[in-house]
């Protein structure tokens, strides 16, 4: 590449292109739970590497978040619950970057 400029700008887009198609095929879910049934949520529920897990205010919970394939989802919902999840939020994503 003979302009330096051009080359980051190209692989900026690149970039976040791919990020955009990867995205589509892809939700983020957030849940609480008591921290007593983290362990048995945790087994059943796929992430990009492993999901976030945040303490609350409320003592004795945690809050989790995850990245998972769209496909999987209504599946995945009633085995969360059935763990103990509540307010179990799914979101669309604009762009996964590895």
């Amino acid at each position: 590449w003979k302009d330096k400029w051009k080359r980051r700008k190209i692989e900026t887009l690149a970039l976040l292109l791919e990020g955009a198609l990867e995205a589509e095929a892809k939700v983020g879910l957030k849940m609480n739970i008591a921290e007593k049934n983290l362990a048995k949520l945790l087994k059943s529920l796929p992430a990009l590497r492993n999901p976030t897990v945040s303490k609350l205010s409320q003592p004795g919970w945690v809050a989790v978040e995850t990245i998972i394939d769209e496909h999987v989802v209504r599946e995945l919902i009633p085995q969360l619950k059935s763990a103990g999840a509540e307010g179990i939020i799914e979101y669309p994503l604009n762009k996964v970057v590895y």
